[in-house]
């Protein structure tokens, strides 16, 4: 078999899918845990998804300016091998392969689920949820694994879908809610209840960062992309603006048609009930529908990720067995081999997230934490080192790319684990103790090692 793959995606692709994978559930799924998080403060809400949006754009910028340098297999394991070594850079591509890409690509699958068993209204929680999830999780695979051509035009097919219910909201609640009040009196009542702590500021911004996050999985294709010395820049920089805007606004248009509180209570279904408010039982459905193809959307990019997890550590002749999963198909010219470790890993996450969030009383006792939050700040503090490095090393750039945007990413990914900590408190450090471990078993697979000896 080959162990190259061909350059097939365009800029198109590219800023679909980073606006693909980021716009999807999580807008829908966490306005209800921002809005619990500030007490119904609609504009600290607002302040939430500014603060991530605006951490998010400094980093792509930061990662931008390094993509115009390099071009290998997998962005973010290229960024850390050339800015703090090859060791690094095995140890971020062994956590995104066994743990960040598997977790939300898990998360994503029960999450499109949910919001299909809130469309036909069945219990969110049984049985039917959760084989939908699996449903779900291995169809995604099977399009990504069989065709991966095809697995690139669905993704900027749904992203053109998924935007729909999110700019019809905007509009439509916006005007709405101006014209029946219902904006000042959420915005105003939210002000007025003093409830807005320092607390629920960092809770919020930890649950908002699920909703962000997924756009550095893009330059997973960066060895795929045509040109993508220019064109990866560009897609992570105009993507990361589309979906700030879109989100910010979608937030505005739903405080302009459903009270806080019943947003709060009720989470997705209070989302549903919004649609039904302005179009109606029927065009409400509908554009329920297009909700569930946009977490349909962000679960593919997800898993076009996942499979290529394993492969990008292989074909560096690191990890287990690296000519195993460094082999390409010559049919598909997709990593077969990489693609079923990774949808069994995220098999694996899913029955952990199952056993440690979804039940009234979890399975592993102590040892439970959120993997749709933690794992993301977990990243974002693996960027620390490389962009650090890239201000030291980079002196072929200009002022603003080498000293201002890495010091302003830095200081956002210091800000992101200073609120994952005072949001979660001790699972912190159960998580830590887990991910410890994870990280562990791949000392043994880490061809570095020996050659410090």
């Amino acid at each position: 078999m080959e162990s190259t793959l061909k350059k097939k995606y365009g800029l198109l692709t590219a800023i679909a899918m980073v606006v693909g994978i980021v716009i999807g559930s999580g807008v829908f799924f966490k306005a209800e845990a921002v809005l619990k998080a500030t007490g119904g403060n609609m504009p600290m809400g607002i302040a939430a998804w500014l603060i991530v949006g605006f951490i998010m754009i400094v980093c792509s910028y930061t990662f931008a300016t390094m993509a115009t340098k390099y071009e290998k297999v997998n962005g973010i394991v290229d960024y850390a091998e050339m800015t703090v070594g090859r060791r690094y850079g095995y140890y971020v591509g062994w956590f995104m392969a066994v743990i960040y890409n598997p977790t939300l690509t898990s998360v994503l699958a029960w999450v499109s689920a949910r919001f299909t068993c809130v469309l036909l209204g069945w219990d969110i929680t049984g049985g039917p949820c959760m084989t939908i999830t699996c449903f779900y999780l291995v169809g995604s695979y099977a399009l990504n694994a069989l065709s991966p051509v095809l697995a690139g035009k669905f993704q900027v097919t749904t992203t053109v879908i998924k935007l729909i219910p999110l700019l019809l909201m905007s509009v439509a609640g916006t005007l709405i809610g101006l014209s029946n009040g219902m904006t000042v009196r959420n915005f105003t009542q939210a002000a007025e209840s003093g409830s807005s702590t320092g607390g629920g500021l960092f809770a919020s911004v930890v649950a908002v960062a699920f909703a962000y996050e997924g756009w550095i999985i893009a330059t997973s294709i960066n060895s795929e992309l045509k040109d993508s010395k220019k064109n990866l820049p560009r897609a992570l920089i105009w993507g990361s603006l589309i979906v700030v805007a879109v989100y910010v606004f979608y937030y505005i248009g739903l405080a302009g048609v459903v009270p806080t509180e019943i947003l709060m209570k009720n989470g997705q279904a209070g989302a549903e009930l919004a649609f039904r408010k302005i179009f109606g039982p029927v065009g409400g459905s509908l554009i329920f529908v297009f909700v569930i193809i946009s977490c349909l959307g962000t679960l593919n990019g997800l898993m076009l990720g996942c499979t290529r997890g394993m492969y990008s550590l292989a074909v560096r002749g690191s990890g287990p067995m690296p000519k195993v999963f460094s082999q390409v198909d010559p049919v598909t010219n997709m990593p077969g081999n990489s693609s079923v470790l990774g949808l069994l890993l995220c098999g694996v996450w899913l029955l952990y997230f199952f056993g440690a969030v979804l039940q009234t009383r979890p399975w592993f006792g102590p040892f439970c934490f959120d993997t749709s939050e933690l794992p993301i700040i977990t990243l974002y503090a693996g960027y620390i080192p490389i962009f650090l490095l890239l201000l030291m090393k980079g002196k072929e750039l200009n002022v603003f790319n080498r000293f201002v945007m890495p010091t302003f990413a830095i200081l956002g990914c210091v800000f992101m684990m200073i609120a994952a900590c005072i949001a979660h408190g001790v699972s912190v450090v159960y998580y830590l103790m887990i991910f410890g471990v994870i990280m562990c078993i791949g000392i043994p697979f880490d061809p570095y090692r020996k050659k410090l000896r």
